[in-house]
């Protein structure tokens, strides 16, 4: 049964269904990136990277213990 609030695209298309199935259909292309790079430690993916650099260079350069 349909919603009377359910907006259709001109072919037919139910949006709020396509949304609610979107919502429920896992991770984004963006979001398996992100993932990928800090559990894989690839190389090259700077850009993805939260690793803070001057904090690894310090601890390099100053190590406890």
């Amino acid at each position: 049964m349909k919603n009377s609030q359910d907006a259709f695209t001109i072919v037919g298309t139910n949006i709020n269904e396509v949304k609610s199935q979107n919502e429920n259909s896992g991770l984004s292309y963006n979001e398996v990136k992100e993932w990928l790079v800090k559990t894989s430690s690839g190389h090259g993916t700077g850009n993805y990277s939260d690793t803070d650099i001057q904090e690894v260079k310090n601890s390099i350069q100053n190590p406890k213990g």
